[in-house]
């Protein structure tokens, strides 16, 4: 709990030590300067972090979810932002569950040894949101290979990616039985399809975060750049979503660790009216529960990795443990940033960064509204609201 050492001692400590040689200075001109933390991604991967989730017979660490997860908290919790390297962890989860042998063993081994980056997962677009089953983009099989048309929005890391699996309709809505179906997985080589029937659009937005929109003018894909079986696309993606999800847990609950770290040591040093303003209940009570809603969402975190560990529907779990650890990291930012007054506005003191990084959870990948659905409709049983 909060300070006390666990059974992920020894991953907590190895990752610290590499984020310890980025400070926080590191961060705040990165994200001043609107640029990708290169070097900060370079050491993560040569380390072979990135590679956690990768089996060892195709070079990985083949650790569990679990001790995945705390990689992730760890870089939050040390003032960084996973948001520029977590696609490596989750979005190869769909070829190692999903790939034929052929393709784990021509993409796996250079994924785990940095020399490929799979950090894109092409499915948002912009007419349809959170509608996934009605997605435009359309894969057609043409003379042997498909033939990619549509657009996509807010696709993260394109920049600073190799490859990406991209979600489109192979079968015509109309013509399948269950909307879920006739949807197919693709993995595309970026750096031949950029420009060759793909376009890239950067978007500028509120945080540092390299996300972008996506044009396909008939790309064209190999046969075999299918992923998994042909219109059952929505069921390899989930198998990367929910690993998203649970890792993106583990990062707020980080980021709440940081903010309630940052808080307490203000508190505690700052001093107004002849004593330290953390001797005011008015400070105190609302960082301590900060801390108890962080730590309830940690438990959900760790029962959503239990569930994906043992290649179960983790579905639930991982939804909520994602809806529970962005609402108590941003209800956190919240506190550190009213600890500090006026100094969490300045930039110096990193508050505002963090602030805005983590407020993004609350909105993507998978809005709070789109969690509140899934509980209502699959768990309560009531009916579909949409």
């Amino acid at each position: 709990m909060f300070n006390d050492p666990d059974q992920y001692q020894e991953i907590r400590d190895a990752v610290r030590q590499i984020c310890k040689q980025f400070p926080d200075e590191y961060f705040r001109k990165i994200d001043e300067e609107r640029t990708y933390p290169e070097a900060f991604v370079d050491a993560l991967t040569q380390a072979g972090w990135l590679a956690a989730l990768i089996p060892q017979e195709y070079g990985g660490s083949g650790l569990s979810m679990a001790e995945a997860s705390v990689i992730m908290e760890e870089i939050n919790r040390s003032g960084g932002n996973a948001g520029a390297c977590h696609g490596q962890m989750y979005v190869m989860n769909a070829i190692t569950r999903s790939g034929t042998k052929e393709q784990k063993e021509m993409y796996l081994p250079k994924i785990a040894a940095g020399e490929l980056r799979v950090q894109s997962m092409g499915v948002t677009e912009p007419t349809t949101g959170s509608d996934t089953t009605k997605l435009k983009t359309t894969a057609v099989k043409k003379d042997g290979r498909w033939v990619i048309n549509g657009q996509k929005v807010w696709i993260s890391r394109i920049q600073h990616s190799d490859l990406m699996i991209l979600l489109a309709r192979t079968t015509p809505i109309n013509e399948v039985k269950r909307k879920s179906e006739g949807l197919s997985c693709f993995i595309v080589d970026l750096h031949k399809a950029i420009g060759n029937g793909l376009s890239v659009r950067p978007i500028l937005n509120m945080v540092n975060h390299e996300t972008n929109e996506l044009f396909f003018d008939n790309l064209e894909l190999p046969e075999d750049s299918l992923l998994g079986v042909e219109g059952a696309g929505l069921k390899v993606i989930m198998d990367g979503l929910n690993a998203e999800r649970t890792l993106i847990a583990a990062e707020c609950i980080g980021d709440g660790y940081w903010f309630i770290d940052r808080a307490t040591k203000y508190a505690k040093e700052r001093v107004v009216f002849g004593r330290p303003i953390g001797q005011n209940q008015g400070i105190q009570f609302p960082i301590a529960d900060a801390l108890i809603e962080i730590e309830a969402a940690s438990l959900m975190r760790w029962k959503a990795c239990e569930k994906i560990d043992a290649q179960q529907n983790a579905g639930a779990e991982a939804n909520m443990s994602k809806f529970l650890a962005a609402k108590a990291s941003w209800e956190a930012a919240n506190v550190c940033l009213q600890t500090h007054g006026g100094f969490g506005f300045a930039c110096e003191y990193d508050v505002e960064r963090k602030f805005r990084e983590t407020r993004l959870y609350q909105v993507a990948p998978i809005s709070t509204n789109m969690i509140y659905s899934y509980v209502s409709e699959h768990i309560l049983g009531l009916p579909r609201s949409f």
